[in-house]
């Protein structure tokens, strides 16, 4: 019996593993990840955006695991403001300082009523496929959604922003959504995050 093919996601996010882990089982690939490896390393994701943090870890851990390895993250961007500003990669940290859940919800307010009254904002994703001899990009956004400047009194620890964030589908605060209405929404995520064809794109440049 020929034994599966294996590939390495440079991630610990138990949500990333579970959306691509069952999709490559079913063409015989092995999913290993972080959480596998004895020995874990400090990597310095100093990238300008996702796609080039995703290059930094997909080549660090496959110089450890030498198999084909996938590296992914993720940036916020927000239309309509300088550049300087733009959160990318570091959306909780600015100027250097690590935010709290409070303090984040205090800076991205007062960009909301320093650019106008709503600012409308997306989640860009950046995926690298690296085999050792050649790395293969792709990247994607989510749906916008737009931040507000007066927040909602529920919060959701340690993700503040849902407590800025209006879901123009509902007209709600992401943190109030039902049950119901956030599983449409992420359904509506889903499909724009194309899992198929990410699983495509990874079989192709992996082996």
């Amino acid at each position: 019996m020929m034994e599966n093919k294996k590939i390495f996601f440079a991630t610990t996010n138990p949500a990333k593993v579970k959306k691509y882990k069952e999709k490559l089982k079913e063409k015989n690939i092995d999913l290993l990840t972080i959480n596998d490896l004895e020995n874990k390393i400090e990597i310095n994701e100093n990238g300008k955006n996702a796609l080039e943090n995703a290059m930094i870890k997909a080549k660090a851990y496959y110089d450890i695991v030498k198999i084909p390895t996938i590296g992914m993250d993720n940036s916020l961007f927000i239309k309509d403001i300088p550049e300087e500003k733009q959160p990318g990669t570091n959306v909780r940290r600015v100027n250097g300082k690590r935010l709290t859940d409070e303090e984040m919800i205090e800076y991205y307010t007062n960009l909301v009523k320093e650019y106008g009254e709503k600012l409308i904002a997306k989640w860009v994703f950046g995926l690298v496929v690296y085999n050792g001899k050649k790395a293969e990009s792709m990247t994607w956004s989510r749906k916008d959604f737009y931040f507000v400047d007066t927040p909602c009194n529920l919060r959701n620890p340690g993700y503040p922003l849902d407590s800025i964030s209006i879901v123009p589908e509902a007209n709600k605060y992401l943190v109030e959504l039902t049950e119901e209405e956030k599983r449409k929404n992420d359904l509506e995520n889903e499909k724009k995050d194309n899992t198929e064809e990410v699983i495509k794109f990874i079989i192709k440049n992996a082996f």
